[in-house]
């Protein structure tokens, strides 16, 4: 495991990512004592979302909710009446 000062992450934390996607962990130091480690996550995959995973679960959709409002309606909707 690499140690490296916090002032050299901020300035090399580009290298320091790509030297983690290579597989190293490297712990970064304040005053000689570890406050943070970069490490690659347990597993790199991410997950692939399925397509049509909420079908049957979703809302339908009120054909008519695209309709123009009446003068009443929308008079109705301004002032706050329902």
């Amino acid at each position: 495991m690499t140690k490296v000062k916090v002032a050299y992450a901020i300035a090399h934390f580009q290298e320091l990512l790509t030297r983690v996607s290579l597989g190293e962990s490297i712990v970064i130091c304040r005053y000689n004592t570890p406050v943070a480690t970069l490490a690659p996550p347990p597993s790199a995959e991410v997950p692939k979302r399925k397509f049509g995973t909420l079908k049957g679960k979703a809302a339908i959709i009120d054909p008519d909710c695209f309709t123009p409002m009446t003068d009443a309606e929308a008079d109705a909707f301004i002032n706050g009446r329902s």
